[in-house]
């Protein structure tokens, strides 16, 4: 097998797991059939998804430090145990500590494992001008993914309950994501990174060094790109943990999987589409437009009854937060290099997780107090705005190639 097909094997691999594991992406079905069939309050159907949101965040780190130490196999073997595992008990302890135990501790955990692993593999064989859509490609299946698990869900929570449908997907992340984990690897040290044809463009230079753990904590960039992921995640998280109640209560769509699969194509494709284009024209720029779109998109929410119209601006939120996911692992391996990247943008993620904890927290204790979403939307709007300001003052060091 080629070098060049080998490469690419890891990236559709990489994708792959990202597909399994974006699972988590349509827990807005599942905390919907606990509201309705089981009286749970919506406070408490996000408690388990944000316990899954912190530890899939911080497990990111000393995941990326098995993946950089030992290669990507292993923490995806890990996160097969947990994945499959951890469904698989959820599916017989169907109460709120069991899911906080066995969805919000075991699948959060294999999340932050599986998540670790394939983009440092997978950007390692591509030229550094292809980061941003290489990363793009391979987060992208966490944002395609509920285009099929939200119908799916949806059909096996109407047929044979909740118990069931985490019975199924347990046997589904165990005999995919142990496969999936054979077909990733990191090239050998001797090995020419591939370059696509994709002609001229404008990137950010190379790190002056490989840094280590602790020299990144160390940085005042650090700090300054964790603040502007945490804006930039937060707004979509907020949106994700309710997004089926939100297109029932605000434009009257009785179908609520079907906003989630709308979602998921625009998230799909901004991870893509943005990483592509800061290929090109530089992270900041690209930063800026995302930010833009969000907190415009933000602040109209509240008046977008009608339901095309709801359907459109939620497309826009899933293009942009995709895209956001997309672009720092790109950031974080031109600032501070390949070496050490799994364990450096572990603890870059520990934004996403800040975000996982507080969107999902307000989104459910604004529905609850407030009946509805607008405290939520001001907030996100605000939050969006902010970094589009921020986004201005981000530094980038750029080299034509």
């Amino acid at each position: 097998m080629s070098e060049t097909r080998k490469a690419w094997r890891v990236v559709f691999a990489g994708l792959g797991v990202n597909l399994v594991l974006g699972f988590f992406y349509s827990w807005g079905v599942i905390s919907s059939t606990l509201i309705d069939r089981h009286g749970w309050s919506a406070t408490q159907t996000q408690i388990p998804y944000m316990v899954a949101s912190i530890l899939f965040a911080l497990s990111m780190i000393p995941g990326g430090r098995i993946q950089d130490k030992k290669g990507p196999r292993f923490p995806l073997w890990l996160a097969t145990f947990l994945a499959g595992g951890g469904f698989f008990l959820a599916s017989r302890f169907l109460t709120l500590w069991g899911l906080i135990l066995f969805f919000g501790v075991c699948f959060g955990l294999a999340m932050g494992f599986g998540y670790a692993a394939p983009t440092p593999a997978a950007v390692k064989w591509f030229h550094p001008q292809h980061r941003g859509l290489i990363s793009g490609m391979v987060v992208s299946g966490y944002g395609l993914a509920p285009v099929y698990i939200a119908p799916l869900s949806h059909f096996l929570l109407a047929h044979y309950g909740i118990e069931e449908t985490f019975l199924f997907f347990s046997f589904i992340f165990l005999i995919a994501l142990f496969s999936l984990s054979l077909l990733i690897a990191t090239p050998s040290p001797s090995f020419t990174p591939v370059t696509l044809p994709f002609g001229k463009r404008l990137i950010v230079s190379q790190a002056d060094h490989e840094y280590t753990p602790r020299e990144v904590l160390h940085t005042r960039r650090f700090a300054f790109l964790w603040l502007l992921f945490f804006l930039g995640t937060f707004s979509g998280l907020l949106v994700i943990g309710q997004m089926s109640k939100i297109a029932q209560e605000v434009a009257g769509l009785e179908e609520g999987f079907l906003p989630v699969m709308l979602y998921a194509l625009a998230n799909f494709s901004g991870r893509m589409v943005w990483g592509l284009y800061s290929d090109r024209l530089g992270r900041r720029k690209t930063l800026f437009a995302t930010f833009a779109v969000q907190s415009v998109v933000f602040f109209a929410f509240e008046q977008l009854t009608h339901p095309i119209a709801l359907l459109t601006a939620k497309a826009a939120i899933g293009f942009t937060f995709g895209g956001m996911l997309a672009l720092f692992p790109a950031i974080c391996a031109d600032y501070f290099g390949l070496k050490n990247l799994g364990v450096n943008y572990g603890f870059l993620f520990t934004a996403w997780g800040v975000g996982g904890i507080l969107g999902p927290l307000l989104g459910g204790l604004s529905r609850d107090l407030t009946g509805g979403h607008t405290l939520s939307f001001l907030v996100s709007g605000i939050a969006s705005t902010l970094g589009v300001i921020l986004s201005v003052l981000l530094r980038e060091r750029r080299t034509n190639t």
